[in-house]
């Protein structure tokens, strides 16, 4: 009846406990460009799960911090093909001005495409 995609992000696809991002960090595929890496490792999921790491030496003020998390879901529930199966942490590394939104977002879909590729 309703064929619209669900966007939504439940509890059961993030990255909750330390010993989550823990394992993703020990065993990981790694990614980067200029305003992201990307960890990634096998769950064993039907799904993907995301974690999301934002330190204050990226931004200092947490309105900053937010919006490149919020960035990050978004990109991560509105493209979730590729990527069954993972766990992904997204590590910001440099601050995305309002202007550079469009190629920061463009940039994370080609990273986490390539770490869709790393299933070892």
């Amino acid at each position: 009846m309703n064929d619209a995609p669900c966007y939504r992000f439940p509890r059961g696809m993030r990255l909750l406990k330390t010993d989550d991002f823990s394992s993703v960090f020990s065993l990981r595929c790694s990614r980067g460009d200029a305003w992201f890496q990307v960890l990634s490792a096998p769950n064993g999921l039907p799904h993907a799960r995301l974690g999301v790491v934002v330190g204050k030496k990226v931004d200092r003020r947490a309105v900053g911090r937010n919006a490149i998390k919020r960035l990050v879901r978004e990109t991560f529930r509105t493209h979730p093909e590729g990527l069954v199966g993972l766990d992904i942490v997204v590590r910001a590394r440099r601050p995305i001005a309002p202007g550079e939104r469009a190629q920061a977002r463009a940039a994370l879909l080609v990273l986490l495409n390539r770490s869709g590729k790393c299933r070892t």
